[in-house]
């Protein structure tokens, strides 16, 4: 068990994290919900990529847009590409580690989708490649990152990039960003998308 002093430090950072988060970046969450419901009402997709802690965030993020959040609503497109284990093997063991995701956003993308990145260094080497063959294939790119500068912050059209001191902190204030994200996509939804429920389903 925890003794009281770290468990009060590592709240105490999360609570500092979360105040500046709220200070500076909240806008900036709303205006990428409302810019991916756009995108997606269009026939676009998202794609999400990560690793370890940040796949697991990725992963929670297109489960959300496939599913649902709170409210229901009709499933949108939504790609973890980590998620296909057979590819990111091939791909690996044929290519390495560092074109692990650019390859599959070269496969999948098209214009008019959005990539989303996440990395709590900002430093994934096969994140960046990723970055920059998505923007070679014209998607929108954002990514989810720990403090700026960082090499995936650059290559990226748009970036949050959370102050903190841990990762453990960063990857905590992605998970509120995927929620809050998650809320401003539903908040934009229009009365076309309606609900759908299991009985209107095809």
């Amino acid at each position: 068990m925890l003794s009281a002093d770290p468990a009060h430090a590592h709240c105490q950072a999360l609570e500092q994290a979360v105040a500046a988060f709220r200070e500076q970046h909240t806008a900036q969450v709303t205006a990428w919900g409302e810019r991916l419901a756009e995108a997606l009402r269009a026939g676009g997709r998202l794609l999400a990529a990560g690793n370890g802690g940040s796949a697991a965030q990725a992963q929670h993020l297109t489960a959300e847009l496939v599913g649902r959040y709170q409210g229901e609503r009709r499933p949108y497109s939504a790609i973890a590409l980590h998620a296909d284990t057979s590819a990111v093997t091939a791909i690996g063991n044929d290519y390495g580690f560092a074109d692990l995701y650019a390859r599959q956003v070269t496969a999948h993308g098209r214009r008019g989708d959005v990539l989303m990145l996440l990395s709590t260094s900002g430093r994934s080497e096969n994140l960046v490649n990723a970055a920059l063959a998505g923007r070679r294939a014209g998607l929108e790119v954002w990514a989810l990152t720990g403090p700026a500068p960082n090499p995936l912050a650059a290559a990226v059209d748009a970036a949050l990039c959370v102050v903190a001191d841990s990762a453990a902190t960063v990857q905590e204030v992605h998970l509120v960003t995927v929620h809050l994200l998650c809320e401003a996509f539903d908040a934009a939804q229009g009365p076309a998308e309606g609900l759908l429920s299991a009985v209107e389903a095809p």
